[in-house]
């Protein structure tokens, strides 16, 4: 192996690094793009983390949007779980 490595010519080791940087840009695309579909750019969803308890620590506007974002989430949630249903329900009658 090492006679191989060494017998190549030299500047070879560029291609390599061409490669993995070619490599390293097309994961951080699909990650992107993943992150991008999946509402992972969302800057309300830190408002998630709060419930009633925390009504004396919050501003009243934050606290209704953070009641509001809580229930558009519930919504989006229990959406992707009926098409997930339905998914599964097709699925099954093949």
């Amino acid at each position: 192996m090492n006679e191989t490595i060494q017998s190549l010519p030299d500047g070879w080791t560029i291609y390599i690094w061409l490669v993995t940087g070619v490599l390293i840009i097309i994961g951080v695309i699909v990650a992107i793009r993943w992150a991008a579909k999946n509402d992972q750019f969302d800057e309300d969803i830190k408002y998630l983390v709060f419930d009633e308890n925390d009504r004396d620590k919050m501003d009243p506007e934050e606290f209704k949007k953070a009641q509001l974002v809580l229930k558009e989430q519930i919504k989006k949630r229990e959406e992707k779980l009926r098409e997930e249903m339905a998914r599964k329900m097709k699925k099954g009658h093949r």
